[in-house]
């Protein structure tokens, strides 16, 4: 049963048209990924609260129910016993729980701030809030610590990437592909989110003529605002692969990347993120790399990494990956330096 989405709470003084256009303007102005994380969300906390006490989620939530969550999320369930382990085995014969292990931390912390998010929609005070909920929010942060995972296997650097683009040949979904794989890469590393968003309208050709350069604007992205990201370009190979992909797949508006069906004719809707990661195991598979090698987080990663490895200045890298962080950005620089370093040398 797919959930409702969360809707803002709304004066009862409100007439019903405008109400509509309240929970249309909330979801207009929410990203789509957000949409999706709540969605998945909602669904589990619904699932867990009617399993955990036999009752629908209440607004505003107790806190005994929300110290009851933070409790079951924080320890591994798989030596245990009683009413948490039953709940985490009904929620995975659901297909809301992978097992009985103890989440990952950034996995608890999303639901919650998802449960808050709620109740901020409807002008309401979060459990979380509370000295004793934050305290426990803290201690079960350090209980479960542990190294962040990488988002991708492996780096897609550059002598991988271009064994990705040696399996693109003649047909419209090698041209697709070609040109999706070298936009994400040179242009930042794209989080595959952004690649499927792009529209033919963000994209300006204008300078591509006399100085083979191509323009794209994204409308927000992670870590900026909608209408605030600033212009990033493509240039050699990249900017051609999109512009041949442009010619052959003869789109002249919307969705820039779309599917291709097994005629090879391109289709009208746009490509899904998940549609994106299938493409890029593809490609891998095609390779002769495991399709498990890299994701699509591997393009940003890779790009970051190469740029290290050339020698590229930090902040350069970060004007295209859009990093907010130099912490962040600074991982990949070090991984690389750290290698380099002759004192890992010293033994011979």
């Amino acid at each position: 049963m797919k959930p409702v989405r969360p809707q803002p709470a709304t004066p009862p003084a409100l007439s019903e048209n405008d109400r509509q256009a309240l929970n249309d303007l909330y979801v207009r102005g929410t990203p789509e990924n957000t949409l999706r994380a709540y969605e998945r969300d909602l669904l589990y906390l619904t699932a867990w609260k009617q399993l955990s006490f036999g009752a629908p989620l209440a607004w505003p939530e107790q806190h005994e129910c929300a110290l009851r969550f933070i409790l079951d999320h924080s320890r591994d369930l798989g030596d245990a016993t009683g009413p948490a382990r039953e709940v985490a085995e009904a929620l995975i014969a659901r297909g809301l729980r992978r097992s009985l292990a103890c989440p990952a931390p950034a996995t608890l912390n999303r639901r919650i701030a998802s449960w808050q998010a709620f109740h901020r929609m409807k002008n309401l005070d979060s459990p979380f809030d509370s000295p004793l909920l934050k305290q426990a929010r803290a201690k079960a942060r350090r209980a479960a610590a542990r190294p962040t995972a990488p988002k991708s296997r492996n780096p897609i650097t550059r002598p991988v990437l271009e064994q990705l683009l040696a399996t693109c040949r003649g047909s419209r979904r090698d041209c697709r592909d070609r040109a999706l794989l070298m936009l994400g890469w040179a242009s930042g590393g794209r989080r595959r989110s952004e690649i499927a968003s792009l529209r033919v309208e963000d994209v300006s050709l204008r300078d591509f003529a006399a100085d083979g350069i191509a323009w794209l604007m994204l409308v927000e992205t992670k870590t900026t605002r909608r209408g605030a990201t600033p212009r990033l370009v493509l240039k050699g190979r990249a900017a051609q692969a999109l512009v041949h992909w442009l010619e052959v797949s003869g789109i002249e508006d919307g969705p820039l990347f779309r599917p291709v069906s097994k005629s090879d004719r391109v289709l009208t809707r746009r490509l899904t993120p998940d549609a994106i990661y299938q493409i890029v195991r593809h490609r891998l598979q095609l390779a002769g790399l495991p399709q498990d090698f890299a994701s699509p987080h591997g393009l940003r990663s890779g790009f970051l990494t190469q740029a290290a490895l050339d020698g590229a200045p930090i902040q350069a890298a970060m004007r295209l990956s859009l990093h907010r962080s130099v912490a962040q950005a600074q991982r990949y620089y070090d991984d690389v330096e750290i290698v380099e370093n002759p004192a890992t040398d010293l033994l011979g």
